[in-house]
């Protein structure tokens, strides 16, 4: 199995940023240039040939014999392949945004298939480089690491894809799941995008797409925002079936792969790639669930009060709170906002955000056709990140800003590590985000005018990161219980329904009701279809962010270059490394307690606001 060619970028659903309004400002747009000035630019066709003759120069170089290469003969090998993994890297950056842009336009969405199926077509003859590399004796490598400090400095690499050895298949099969791959995952997770930005519903008698309908959902209305729940329910259920095609197809073509490979768990591949062990990540799950009643339950029933309802719908999850303005923060303020909290924190990370605002680095605006949610994608090492929102104006949006900057300034910093160590594994690529989001929010809550304000503030709050982590952990405990059922049989509409549903109750508390057509709401988290358990590395990045600001408010001297240096070290350590010289480890189950409290102390202080 390959590090990391040909990706392109995967929009990402934040449930708890939905926002809405217009007249918001100069809302910046991508300006893509950097990659490539357009599709039929002279230098994409130069990358283009570059790529064929090398993929085939590689393998016809190397195929057979990395066994017989020396320390130095391995190095250039190594950096050769990493070269090619940051052209298609780039090329597929570039299609990819530009697709994510507008899926419903043709032309493009066309483009990215057919340079999908191409670099697919030019990179099919290198899989035989990490097989090989995984048949090397541990002793031989280890002869050549110790031999050349250049190369040694790749060991993570290695480690990664000896990881996979006890899974892989041989080299004919391999070579067959690679190629094969553009007509399987890759075609039913375009059918998914293209199917879900083509959605129509009519709230008030306006047709809107998914983003500006999900936005409903925060009305002070409860009217509107019962209505928006509605047809959400009404055009979700119409598309089931085909919604849920998409999921057994996927779940099942994993689990044949899984099963040939012998991997234990449905989950294994992706503890594999977020370089996590299982139990670290059991026992996040389990200190989530176990903190139910704690966290969600309670903030819910503080919450029904304030609304002055006996029950909670689902429409209501979202909903502010009686005393909360419809203010529109404008795209500037937003701006100022987060780069000034940014710049209290240390200087140096209001300089790595600045450029994205006025270089062409952020794409804000909703427009039809444009993938719903939000992203920060880091293209390569060599280019910059680019930064998706789909900004309407709500505090929330602010902190999605907040959020995705984060994201970008970590990427920034990581490509110092070069294309094939930049990358960082899943459950650490949220800290940066999450941080950036808690620097805001703090910020926020010490300028509130009044109690009443601070109250909304810390509600928000709350809501953000019982999102970000009961309800994620819910979608994990989703798609264990989908991917186990699937295992047994072809799964209908009524089935995936009742799995759904099954964690819902659990995980939201007593204080709700749910209408009828809540259950199909799975249909459009684009987790579930893009990247199978990824959803635990939210709530993962949140309680380590926890118990690292933590840490902050502490005073522990020189934290600002200790997280500098966590995040320039992208993918090259593991997590234990990375959080060691702050003095946590994740692998302690006390650390996710430590996490979760801060969540706890939030809602202590709204109670405490109620006296």
């Amino acid at each position: 199995m390959l590090p990391s060619l040909a990706r392109a970028p995967r929009p990402a659903f934040d449930a708890a940023a939905e926002g809405g309004a217009r007249n918001l400002g100069d809302l910046p747009e991508w300006d893509l240039t950097d990659l490539y000035a357009s599709e039929d630019a002279p230098e994409l066709a130069r990358d283009l040939d570059w790529l064929a003759a090398e993929c085939a120069a590689f393998a016809a170089d190397y195929e057979g014999r990395l066994a017989g290469l020396d320390a130095a003969a391995m190095l250039v090998c190594v950096q050769r392949y990493e070269k090619i993994d940051e052209v298609a890297g780039r090329i597929m950056s570039f299609a990819g945004l530009r697709y994510y842009q507008q899926t419903t336009d043709g032309g493009r969405a066309k483009f990215l298939g057919d340079t999908q199926q191409k670099i697919t077509d030019d990179t099919t003859p290198l899989v035989f480089f990490s097989l090989e590399l995984n048949r090397l004796e541990d002793d031989h490598l280890e002869g050549l690491l110790a031999a050349n400090d250049a190369l040694a400095r790749y060991r993570p690499i290695f480690e990664r894809m000896r990881a996979m050895k006890p899974y892989q298949l041989s080299d004919e099969l391999e070579k067959f799941l690679h190629d094969q791959s553009v007509v399987g995952a890759a075609a039913w997770n375009r059918l998914f995008d293209e199917t879900i930005a083509a959605l129509e519903f009519e709230v008030d008698g306006e047709v809107q797409g998914l983003e500006a309908t999900l936005n409903h959902l925060t009305d002070q209305d409860r009217a509107s925002r019962e209505a928006a729940a509605r047809e959400l329910a009404r055009v979700f259920s119409e598309n089931a079936k085909l919604f849920a095609r998409v999921h057994n197809t996927l779940a099942k073509e994993k689990e044949i792969e899984d099963r040939w490979r012998g991997m234990p768990t449905p989950q294994t591949g992706r503890h594999l790639a977020n370089h996590v062990e299982p139990e670290v990540v059991e026992a996040l799950r389990d200190a989530v669930v176990r903190a139910y009643p704690r966290l969600s339950h309670r903030y819910y029933e503080l919450k029904r009060k304030w609304l002055g309802l006996d029950t909670l719908q689902v429409w209501d999850r979202n909903a502010p709170l009686p005393m909360e303005d419809d203010r529109v923060v404008g795209w500037d303020e937003a701006r100022e906002t987060v780069m000034n909290a940014y710049a209290e924190f240390d200087p140096k990370m209001a300089e790595l955000a600045e450029p994205f605002f006025h270089k062409g680095w952020i794409d804000a605006g909703v427009k039809p056709g444009k993938a719903p949610g939000a992203f920060a994608h880091p293209t390569v090492a060599s280019v910059h990140p680019y930064v998706m929102l789909n900004y309407l104006g709500k505090p929330r949006d602010v902190m999605t800003l907040a959020h995705e900057l984060g994201h970008g300034v970590h990427q920034r910093l990581a490509a110092g590590q070069g294309e094939l160590l930049s990358s960082t594994p899943l459950t650490l690529a949220e800290t940066a985000s999450v941080f950036g989001e808690m620097l805001t929010f703090r910020r926020m809550l010490r300028n509130a005018e009044d109690d009443a304000q601070r109250k909304v503030m810390l509600a928000g709050k709350v809501e953000d990161m019982i999102n970000t982590v009961v309800r994620q952990i819910a979608f994990y405990d989703f798609e264990c219980k989908l991917h186990a059922a699937r295992r047994e049989g072809e799964l209908t509409v009524d089935d995936i329904n009742a799995l759904w549903m099954s964690v819902q109750g659990e995980s939201l508390g007593p204080a709700f009701e749910f209408m009828d057509g809540y259950e199909v709401f799975w249909s459009y988290i684009p987790h579930f279809v893009h990247s199978p358990f990824y959803v635990y590395a939210y709530a993962f990045g949140d309680g380590l962010v926890n118990a690292l600001y933590a840490v902050y408010e502490e005073g522990d001297p020189g934290f600002q270059q200790k997280y500098f240096e966590m995040l320039e070290a992208g993918g090259s350590k593991h997590h234990k490394q990375l959080l060691a010289p702050f003095g946590l480890d994740a692998s302690d189950p006390a650390f996710w307690d430590k996490g979760l409290g801060m969540i706890e102390r939030f809602i202590d202080d709204l109670e405490a606001l109620e006296k």
